[in-house]
């Protein structure tokens, strides 16, 4: 009789790679490209809500994902030197296969804050800032990835009895070499051992973490570079157990992986940031440096403002005004030619056309102010 936990086991990929005309389409790079698309997608929705530019999440992308592959490449180095550099199964040409897998998280992450920063820079935004938008797609994107890791065949547990266990297949690759690591190779369909699916409780916890993150984002209104700071301190304390679990090739130092130092160190750090950090968000213009936010465009016409007053009808007005006061001449400006005042009576004089002065009785009346028949209907 078939035992009943057997049945839910979960099993492996019979492959990571597939080759389209000789060419190799690996399941690791795809992952992570799809990681670093919905990163990008997701992370220009969040920066623009803050008030950031259409764009600019790319070109920080720009500097940030290659600095970060290779950080995350270095970082695995350091860590697994033996496996490249010692009695390991690889050589040290080996160590830029970056196709083949070991990409270190924490070199990553340090090493695309640095091209982050430096594209940050360059643009005029504020870094913290950025990083608060970034920082649940930056997560999201890690789970897409760990999905390599599930094609793959690495990064899982020990053995284990749990109806959720992996199952891992005898792979062979083109030149006859027989082994569950081998990437290249295709499954026999023998399994080798079931064991704990660490990749998937990676995945699921990044994704637990993302969902928090955004929940305290809405709620709270985190910035300054602490929304950031708790998705770190969030993935760590994740792996911290997750490493207690995995039982591949690491550098141990006391008997330890020495990547549970580095979650507690990192943790640590992230959580003395949260609590020293500046409390609140940054308004839309703080986000970038003086001078380099967008800028606001001046209002130079009335029509652009319609609660500004009507300065080209006021202008219009102020002319026929003027107009108006040019068309009153005063009595004594009528000789132009005179080069003393002619004090004449207008009374006495037949046939003038001088205008009677306002305040003798019946005369016409024309006040320069009066210019209603002729100023712009405002």
């Amino acid at each position: 009789m078939t035992d009943p936990a057997v049945l839910a086991y979960i099993p492996s990929p019979s492959q990571g790679v597939w080759y389209l005309g000789g060419f190799p389409l690996r399941a690791y790079a795809l992952c992570i490209i799809v990681g670093i698309v919905v990163a990008v997608w997701w992370g220009s929705k969040r920066w623009q809500a803050r008030g950031g530019r259409n764009g600019e999440v790319l070109d920080i992308a720009i500097w940030a994902v290659p600095f970060g592959l290779v950080g995350g490449r270095l970082y695995h180095l350091a860590t697994d030197w033996r496996t490249y550099f010692g009695d390991g199964p690889k050589t040290p040409i080996d160590a830029f296969k970056i196709w083949d897998g070991g990409l270190g998280i924490w070199g990553a992450v340090l090493f695309g804050a640095l091209g982050a920063w430096i594209g940050a820079r360059r643009a005029g935004i504020s870094l913290p800032a950025m990083g608060d938008a970034i920082g649940p797609p930056i997560l999201l994107a890690q789970a897409i990835g760990r999905l390599g890791n599930y094609f793959n065949q690495e990064l899982y547990g020990a053995h284990t009895t749990l109806p959720w266990g992996l199952e891992i297949y005898e792979r062979v690759d083109r030149n006859g070499n027989v082994g569950p690591g081998l990437i290249d190779g295709t499954s026999t369909g023998t399994v080798v051992d079931v064991v704990q699916p660490t990749f998937l409780y990676e995945l699921i916890w990044n994704v637990l973490v993302v969902i928090a993150l955004v929940v305290i984002d809405r709620r709270f209104r985190i910035g300054h570079g602490r929304l950031f700071a708790l998705y770190v301190a969030g993935y760590c304390a994740g792996r911290f157990f997750i490493e207690l679990l995995r039982e591949d090739q690491a550098t141990h130092i006391f008997g330890i992986r020495i990547n549970v130092f580095t979650a507690v160190i990192v943790f640590c750090c992230a959580i003395a940031y949260v609590i020293l950090a500046r409390k609140g968000r940054e308004s839309p213009a703080e986000i970038y440096r003086d001078g380099a936010g967008p800028e606001s465009t001046p209002v130079t016409d009335a029509s652009a403002d319609p609660a500004a007053p009507d300065s080209k009808g006021a202008d219009s007005k102020g002319a026929d005004s003027k107009a108006a006061d040019s068309t009153v001449t005063e009595p004594d400006e009528i000789d132009s030619g005179a080069t003393e005042p002619v004090d004449t009576d207008p009374a006495e004089t037949p046939g003038s056309d001088a205008a009677p002065e306002p305040d003798e009785p019946g005369a016409d009346s024309t006040d320069s102010d009066d210019t209603s028949g002729t100023r712009t209907p405002s």
